[in-house]
């Protein structure tokens, strides 16, 4: 049995579940009930080195010196060497700027200014233990980021807080801030990611307070403390109802109580508002506080909303009696809302995708699903589990059906996620694909593999093919091969792991975004994105790494997948 490392202490697997179950007389008999009705998916064995052998019962024989978890060991390796190979580019041509361009070695600041890629990349290089990168971007946010954030213009409330609130926060546990895990000894002191990070967020609290309702304006003037909505004058439901785990965790180690209190107010107000089935539309306004238009989608400007209502409930504790329950029951209400008005099978092969409303439930369903709806299946594994190994769940008789519902679904929405990069030349994943139904059919519009077996399911269209080096769906790979412990997943990580090398990986440093994942050689697009650096290298990492390491019981990733420890002062 792997043992969890917690902050302080170490606890198993074990311990940690009788912590939460004390009533185990009644579990075995429970758990044996959900096992028969519970079909495990087959299990695929790991891609053997060139130098195997396979015998005739057709069982991989590995030389001894070559083990399967020594072939995992090697592939973390390489994408710590990715992730150094990216940072390279970036110190290199673009230190100080938000983000790279790698093909014309330059900066680019698109998110305001406040250098988003060394904070999204200083966590991702605390745990891979690159110090010498951790100290450089340290030392830049001790001795540059202050002044930005004092001198600074008009940022996005919800970029800001997800990539920098939250990436500062993440540096503080990270480095030994208060509980914290101590991973690294370079750097400033913890304390300084905490004092940037209220300094900023005291900044962004001005969304907050001149909003006349609890919906936030979207975007800040950081140097005067104003704010303001969108053109147009709404708010995304998904910005407005992702700032949570950051803003509590601020208000939970930094001792001051307003973070949490004015974060919070969104969920309690949208909690209020009609919704159909728990879905909700994707514009609410700050004017009314009500919601916008009848468009509802899981893809952008949708997504995160159902990301944190889950989110927000696990890192208050996951208990029925806290005061966020609320949100355990809009999720679960939510997700019933999914499978009944969103999930539908394609043609000719049966591949489960979630689809949009675009007039809501009275008008038509659009066979449409981003790449960012790949998030859903990580977030329903984690909501049935709570972060605890399938196995570990069930026997504890944690389980009901509708739990395993989910789960179920994760599994085929992962698959589906996974075939969205397969059938395509490169390996990657378009921005947005839709699926062949009885209803939607356009031909000659296929991802260009055509040994996949998913080819005529799935439909690129022109508009839609590029690839931003996104991580919704290996941040899914890696809580499904947490949850599951099936290794088809790290094996499916590694495939899209080698598309990035080989198609995206710049050589005179970085990796660059493509505008065409079904043409070879594909046409790249200048702009490597914070992301890849924050989450899409440390969701490979972590995939390709031991499970007892940032163990998803013990700690939340924000939807930018920085880490932010569960029930803090429990």
């Amino acid at each position: 049995m792997l043992t969890h490392t917690s902050p302080g202490r170490v606890v198993s697997n074990d311990q940690a579940i009788g912590n939460k179950n004390s009533e185990d007389s009644n579990i075995t008999n429970g758990a044996g009930r959900l096992k028969r009705l519970w079909r495990r998916p087959p299990r695929l064995p790991p891609r053997l080195p060139p130098d195997a052998k396979v015998n005739n019962n057709g069982i991989g024989h590995v030389p001894g010196n070559i083990d399967a978890r020594s072939m995992w060991i090697t592939r973390q390796q390489k994408v710590k060497e990715a992730f150094i190979h990216a940072w390279s580019g970036y110190k290199k041509y673009a230190m100080g700027y938000d983000e790279l361009m790698p093909l014309s070695h330059l900066g680019t600041d698109g998110l305001g200014g406040l250098g988003a890629t060394i904070v999204d990349a200083l966590d991702t290089a605390m745990i891979m233990g690159i110090d010498e990168v951790v100290s450089e971007a340290g030392s830049w946010v001790e001795e540059h980021l202050s002044e930005r954030i004092s001198k600074k213009g008009q940022v996005n409330l919800f970029e800001t807080t997800i990539r920098v609130v939250g990436g500062l926060l993440s540096a503080y546990h990270l480095s030994g801030g208060e509980k914290g895990m101590n991973l690294t000894h370079a750097g400033p002191k913890p304390a300084v990611y905490l004092e940037t990070a209220k300094n900023l967020a005291d900044r962004l609290l001005s969304a907050f307070t001149a909003s006349p309702t609890a919906i936030p304006f979207s975007d800040v003037i950081l140097h005067d403390l104003s704010a303001h909505p969108a053109p147009g004058g709404l708010s995304s439901t998904s910005e407005v109802s992702t700032l949570q785990l950051e803003f509590n965790y601020l208000s939970s180690v930094s001792g001051d109580q307003k973070y949490g209190l004015e974060a919070m107010k969104v969920m309690e107000h949208i909690k209020t508002l009609p919704k159909i089935e728990g879905l909700v539309p994707i514009y609410i306004s700050p004017h009314s506080g009500q919601f916008s238009g009848e468009n509802i989608r899981l893809g952008s400007r949708g997504d995160s909303y159902y990301e944190y209502l889950i989110k927000v409930w696990l890192q208050s504790g996951a208990s029925s009696n806290s005061n966020t329950s609320y949100l355990y029951e809009m999720y679960k209400e939510a997700m019933s809302g999914v499978r009944h008005l969103l999930v539908r099978k394609s043609i000719p092969n049966g591949l489960v995708f979630v689809g949009e409303l675009p007039s809501g439930s009275n008008g038509g369903f659009s066979p449409k699903m981003d790449h960012l709806v790949c998030f859903l299946p990580g977030t329903l594994a984690l909501g049935a589990t709570k972060g605890l190994t399938k196995k570990q769940a069930m026997e504890n008789n944690m389980l009901n059906f509708e739990d395993l519902e989910n789960l179920k679904l994760a599994e085929d929405l992962a698959k589906t996620c996974f075939e969205m990069y397969s059938v395509t030349s490169t390996g990657l994943a378009p921005e947005i694909a839709y699926f062949h139904t009885e209803g939607f059919s356009e031909q000659g519009l296929d991802g260009g593999n055509k040994s996949s077996e998913y080819v005529n399911d799935i439909i690129i269209k022109p508009a839609d093919r590029h690839n931003l080096l996104r991580p919704e769906t290996v941040e899914s790979l890696f809580v499904l091969y947490r949850i599951t412990e099936d290794p088809k997943y790290r094996e499916w990580g590694w495939q899209i792991f080698e598309a990035f090398e080989k198609y995206t990986k710049v050589d005179t440093g970085g990796y660059c975004s493509l505008d065409d994942v079904t043409s070879i050689p594909p046409h790249r697009r200048d702009k490597m994105e914070t992301f890849f650096l924050g989450e899409t290298l440390k969701y490979l990492y972590l995939l390709f790494g031991d499970s007892s390491v940032i163990p998803l019981d013990k700690y939340i990733f924000n939807t930018e997948a920085h880490l932010i420890p569960i029930n803090l002062k429990k």
